[in-house]
């Protein structure tokens, strides 16, 4: 481990918390070990330590990340993924492997949706030949995860929503039964309804969903023109 990986992981866990961690584990279905520190002391902490030590750069941050990625409490993956969103306007085309690895490693909602939503999101809009390789592949993988993230990637897209892939993605995923791909396609669903109500109630109402994804899909905007 490089020394500054190790550094800032010994800043943080100088600041564990049993008691918090002991709620957070629970909370997280006990799926990780905690430090215990809630994100706005992490991020107090983090800044902290940056301000005295500076944010490391390039390949030097790109290792840092990895490095703790691989330690075992869960605040360690999201410094990781705040580090990763520093560097995010440098990233080059081939940090999509990066990112993906980083999907289907310690998986849970927690860190998928904010690499989904957030990092792979902003790097296929600068980066869209990838989607081809990539979202296109998801879909259709094994692992219930990169599905999910394949459905959550258009999060923030709002107008910039490539519609027929979005919709194409959750005709093949709404006969799903795992939980986390039924939220998926309704929160993506609530998201594009933002910016297209009409169109979300329309296909809500001529697709086969779960009850829950339609629930999710409809929960800001209703069921009212639906048949417009």
């Amino acid at each position: 481990m490089t020394i500054y990986a190790m550094q800032i992981a010994e800043w943080l866990r100088k600041h564990a918390n049993q008691e918090n961690a002991r709620s957070m584990e629970a909370y997280m279905r006990n799926q990780f070990p905690f430090l215990g520190l809630k994100t706005p002391e992490r991020m107090q902490l983090t800044r902290e330590f940056w301000k005295e030590h500076g944010m490391p750069k390039g390949e030097e941050l790109l290792q840092t990340a990895d490095e703790l990625w691989q330690l075992p409490e869960r605040e360690y993956q999201y410094t990781a993924m705040v580090m990763l969103d520093k560097h995010r306007k440098l990233a080059d085309e081939a940090h999509i492997d990066r990112l993906e690895h980083y999907i289907v490693t310690k998986s849970w909602w927690d860190t998928v949706d904010i690499l989904a939503g957030q990092l792979v999101g902003s790097h296929l809009l600068k980066f869209a030949d990838l989607i081809a390789d990539y979202p296109d592949r998801w879909i259709q993988s094994d692992n219930m995860w990169l599905r999910r993230t394949a459905l959550l990637y258009q999060l923030k897209y709002k107008e910039r929503t490539d519609q027929e892939r979005l919709f194409h993605y959750i005709d093949l995923q709404k006969e799903e039964e795992e939980f986390f791909i039924r939220k998926a396609i309704g929160w993506a669903l609530r998201e594009y309804a933002k910016t297209s109500p009409d169109v979300v109630r329309r296909f809500v109402k001529e697709t086969s969903l779960s009850a829950l994804s339609v629930k999710e899909a409809l929960k800001h905007i209703g069921k009212e023109a639906a048949s417009g």
